[in-house]
């Protein structure tokens, strides 16, 4: 995977914070697993939260549609950051369902730094949304 051009794209863009990376590995993408790769990423660099739960949709979509084998692992992090993005135009019942999703998900994960950063993510983001949504992040 580490020679995927659209993955180093998007290790490049998240190293130097260029958009522009993400933007490039989304044109260079060749099939629906490049298309979730830079989505994704596409996704987390969005300043309108409209454009976040757009790009985190599309993301979502190539993921099933380029097979469990392949994405099993990104699910948690796919609907962590779409529920995230939700809850920040403050559609929460959209955001707990997919905070529900992303524990659902994390359960299939390592015991690992990355699974613990996901689980912490889902605990604080159904926290906020049953607290009525994080205001701050509204504005």
């Amino acid at each position: 995977m580490d020679r995927n051009p659209v993955v180093q794209l998007c290790a490049q863009g998240m190293m130097t914070g260029d958009p522009a990376l993400f933007e490039q590995a989304w044109d260079a993408r060749t099939d629906d697993f490049d298309a979730c790769v830079a989505a994704h990423y596409l996704a987390r660099h969005q300043p309108d939260p409209l454009a976040a739960v757009e790009w985190n949709l599309r993301a979502l979509g190539h993921a099933d549609a380029a097979g469990p084998e392949r994405v099993r692992g990104f699910y948690p992090s796919l609907h962590l950051n779409l529920a995230k993005a939700y809850e920040d135009t403050g559609d929460l019942p959209a955001a707990a369902r997919h905070y529900e999703l992303a524990g659902e998900a994390a359960r299939e994960l390592p015991d690992d730094g990355y699974s613990a950063m996901i689980r912490r993510g889902v605990s604080s983001g159904r926290a906020r949304v049953a607290a009525g949504g994080d205001s701050a992040s509204r504005n």
